[in-house]
């Protein structure tokens, strides 16, 4: 693929694209390019260059339309569509590569010229360190930054459509073409790069970019834990270290630290049974094992590492009488292990110890009871014995450098790496409590009893062998009563026998459903009844976590409506908790499409209501999400240093005051917003036939058969209703169809009923919740294009609601580009907003392949022969996966 025509036709969009990414672009276009002519069949390249001019010019040329392209691909015979699929699809990854490798340029710039705490506050821990020091002084900055948390949970629901033989593979090339920055890298060096590069497309060309089958739960913990090697077992420690370096100044890295580690991991995968009944307690007790022996393995093999390091020899650097008494209990505890160190390293203390610890951490791997460590606590103290001997010899440096990172990385992730947690449906206990008490008056529960007892001996046995930080947290779905955590309480007792050997439980309610969110007060209130709960609060310092779901809100009542029902849950939760005298944690389940509470995290968080944030943000990040934000490392610290800056300025009191008085000023608008937009929304969805007509005019039906995860994509009930749908491929069908729907629908009907423009527009400017949402809903907007969308809606056979969604669609348009004064959707994001505007004419030649597809297995599909009905259906999904590429997110 050539993208030569950026050159002469998308001028005004060219020129606010760097020329250095539209070099890559060039670079990787072109390898691409000459994979297909030299390794592709007789004229794909012909072909894929003529669909490509033909889809730019309908964007571009006055008058000009799909047709020529429409009629293009419907030449293309069964094999051939297929491989130009698979071309635009591979230009995507190219394309995004480029794109992440221009951002990496631009983070390493910033940092070359800006200083942190010069910063944005939103984007720098130490700007946000700062600016809250101006405001609380120093004493109480420090206090609040002592209690700092950010906690990702990652989550394996079925929104990453890339395979992982092909992410491997754009990895390899993004090394590859970072390594081309270095301005040390001579001609010959530049050649060999080139050649490894070429090598590497033309692998990806050759890669299938559909898997031969759905990933097993064990087969997405390994995915999870690929992404903890590749990155995030070295990312955490370096944001503290770049915290740490600014606040001691000219005393860093000789001076005890004063960035405390913030971060803690968690994760559903090997944990989340709702609606998956491939994820059994076998699975999670193997989850939890293979993270612990990730991590100990990893620790290990810092600890020998640091340690061989740690040359000092005695006479120049006198142990400590504390170090000499920790070697003696060493030589008490394995006098072979630390007689094989004192050979190995003679007269050199801090090593042989740090060694004798590593052997130790190894044994906790192995679980030899004589040798390991009960906890990581234990481990952190010889650490720290080991520290302040040096520190006391003069060797400050030693002790706060790679031994620091160590011990940075042994606070966060502990000796289990993420902390596994366990989900289930309210409704599957109720079900399971019932058979329990009488199995012949109740039907058989869809989820065998003995399934969900042996749930609660899989966390005893995790926590038995893994410590209780392994896993103690349960969420319950689709939480609408306080009964609904006490049945979790009453299983764990049933399952183990008495309330004496149940394991540690911290239940977390998890409130949906726009009427749940809106009950979630009352629960709590009823939750505190409870006598577990009121042990759980009495040993933890009476916290309690909360879960908020955005998915369902949308689906529900849309994403006006969801916004500022959470909105208004958030406030009425924090208040409540405030009243019990109760340290609240409120944990967000967000997904990566805006339909599902996406968009940039950092803004989310200054947008909550006053008082719920409190210094703690938790939040899963799931399936492309997690590698669009912790992929590449440098990505990786400036997402996580936004969240943490973010977190921390959320409790300034400037922002808690800017957020309340705006809420207040505004809450007569934000009703008016909510009943209208959720109305039109109401007028979409309840319309009679609304659910089948969804699934003839988007790829809902054949979302389910991508093999993108071990989840189904619905709970059971058929395309008749709505109600058990996934919100995942609820948002992923209108992201297919380029329609987006559940990101914007109902905003332009609310915003035109308000009539206002002058009160929209202070809203906006005062408003961090409206002005986030409306930014939100212009990206969404951003990646719809009309004349596909039409195309998909012509599908099915319901002109009235064709019209009604293209009719808000103009609507909203209109209105957002009044609000935020823009001439052009992502006016204020130029470069992302020209990137946008230049792929997606590449993505409107896979919809087109997409239609074709979805055409003729819809209208023909009794004509077609089995082969045919195969080739249709392989077209489909490849074109599923390179939207979705083409588009940068999925569900």
């Amino acid at each position: 693929m050539n993208p030569r025509s950026d050159e002469h036709s998308r001028g005004a969009a060219r020129h606010e694209v760097p020329e250095v990414m539209r070099d890559d672009v060039r670079l990787l276009g072109g390898m691409l390019g000459r994979v297909l002519t030299e390794y592709g069949s007789p004229g794909l390249y012909e072909d894929v260059e003529r669909l490509r001019e033909l889809a730019i010019g309908a964007v571009e040329q006055p008058g000009a339309d799909l047709a020529a392209a429409e009629e293009l691909v419907a030449s293309f015979a069964p094999g051939r569509a297929e491989e130009v699929a698979r071309a635009f699809t591979c230009y995507f990854h190219l394309s995004n590569l480029a794109e992440e490798q221009h951002r990496v340029r631009t983070l390493r710039a910033r940092d070359g010229e800006v200083p942190l705490a010069e910063q944005r506050p939103s984007d720098s821990v130490a700007a946000a360190y700062a600016h809250l020091a101006g405001e609380v002084g120093e004493d109480e900055a420090r206090r609040r930054l002592a209690a700092l948390r950010f906690h990702p949970v990652l989550t394996a629901h079925p929104t990453e459509a890339r395979r992982n033989a092909v992410a491997s593979s754009v990895r390899r090339l993004g090394e590859l073409l970072d390594e081309r920055d270095d301005p040390r890298l001579g001609p010959g060096a530049r050649d060999e790069n080139e050649r490894r590069m070429l090598a590497e497309v033309d692998n990806l060309w050759r890669t299938a970019q559909l898997r031969p089958a759905n990933p097993s739960p064990l087969d997405e913990v390994r995915t999870s834990l690929a992404v903890f090697d590749s990155s995030l077992f070295d990312v955490f420690p370096a944001v503290y270290r770049r915290l740490d370096d600014w606040l001691l100044g000219s005393g860093r890295g000789a001076a005890e630290p004063l960035a405390p580690a913030f971060v803690r991991l968690g994760t559903w995968i090997g944990g989340d049974r709702d609606g998956n009944p491939n994820v059994t307690a076998a699975i999670t007790r193997q989850a939890a094992a293979q993270s612990a022996d990730r991590i100990l393995t990893a620790l290990e093999q810092v600890t020998r590492r640091v340690g061989l390091g740690l040359t000092l020899d005695d006479r120049f650097a006198r142990p400590s009488a504390e170090l000499g008494a920790l070697w003696q209990r060493q030589r008490q505890l394995s006098p072979e292990v630390t007689r094989q160190a004192a050979e190995n390293s003679p007269g050199e203390t801090h090593r042989q110890v740090l060694l004798v610890v590593a052997e130790r951490i190894a044994a906790t791997r192995r679980r030899d009871a004589d040798l390991a460590y009960a906890r990581p606590e234990e481990l952190l103290a010889d650490l720290a014995v080991v520290q302040s001997s040096l520190v006391a010899t003069g060797a400050a440096r030693a002790a706060y450098g790679e031994l620091q990172t160590l011990v940075w990385q042994v606070r966060t992730f502990g000796f289990h790496l993420a902390e596994l947690e366990v989900r289930q449906h309210s409704k599957v206990h109720a079900q399971t409590l019932a058979w329990l008490a009488d199995p012949a008056a109740v039907p058989a529960p869809a989820v065998p009893p003995e399934e969900v007892l042996d749930t609660f001996r899989s966390i005893a046995a995790v926590q038995a062998r893994h410590g209780v930080e392994a896993c103690r947290r349960y969420i319950v779905s689709f939480t609408q009563s306080a009964q609904n955590l006490a049945d979790v309480y009453a299983l764990a007792e049933a399952a183990m026998g008495s309330a004496e050997a149940a394991p540690v439980l911290d239940v977390i309610p998890l409130f949906e459903t726009f009427d749940d969110l809106r009950a979630a007060p009352d629960v709590l209130e009823e939750m505190l009844a409870i006598p577990a709960v009121q042990r759980r609060l009495e040993a933890t310092g009476r916290r309690i976590e909360v879960m908020l779901g955005y998915s369902d809100s949308a689906k529900d009542v849309g994403p006006v409506s969801a916004t500022l029902a959470l909105y208004e849950a958030q406030q009425r939760i924090a208040d409540w908790a405030r009243t019990h005298d109760i340290t609240l944690t409120q944990f967000h389940g967000r997904g990566g499409a805006l339909g599902r509470g996406g968009g940039p995290a950092n803004r989310a968080v200054l947008a909550q209501p006053p008082h719920s944030v409190d210094l703690r943000f938790k939040v899963t990040e799931q399936g492309e999400v997690i590698q669009a934000r912790y992929g590449n490392r440098e990505i990786a610290v400036r997402h996580i240093e936004q969240v943490a800056a973010a977190t921390l300025m959320a409790s300034a009191p400037s922002t808690e005051r800017r957020n309340a008085e705006a809420a207040g000023r505004y809450a007569e608008l934000a009703g008016r917003l909510d009943e209208v937009s959720r109305a039109r929304f109401y007028d979409l969805i309840h319309a009679e036939g609304f659910a089948p007509w969804f699934a003839e005019v988007t790829p809902m039906e054949e979302v389910g058969l991508l093999a993108i995860g071990s989840r189904p994509a619905r709970r059971g009930l058929s395309v008749e209703s709505l109600e058990d749908l996934r919100a995942i491929p609820w948002n992923f069908a209108w992201t297919q169809a380029r329609i987006n729907l559940t990101g914007w629908f109902g905003l332009g009907t609310a915003l035109d009923a308000v009539g206002d423009l002058d009160l929209l527009r202070r809203a906006y400017a005062e408003w961090p919740l409206l002005a986030t949402m409306i930014d939100n809903v212009e990206m969404s907007l951003a990646k719809t294009d009309h004349r596909i969308a039409r195309r998909y809606l012509e599908l099915g056979d319901r002109d009235d609601l064709a019209q009604m969604v293209m009719t808000e669609l103009d609507l909203t348009t209109s209105w957002v580009l009044a609000v935020t004064g823009h001439t052009r959707l992502l006016e204020g994001h130029r470069v992302l907003g020209r990137a946008v505007q230049l792929r997606n004419p590449y993505v409107d030649a896979l919809s087109l392949l997409q239609l074709r597809a979805l055409r003729a297995l819809r209208d023909g599909s009794a004509e077609l022969s089995e082969d045919e009905t195969a080739d249709q259906r392989r077209l489909l999904l490849l074109t599923l996966k390179g939207v979705a590429a083409g588009l940068q997110n999925t569900g």
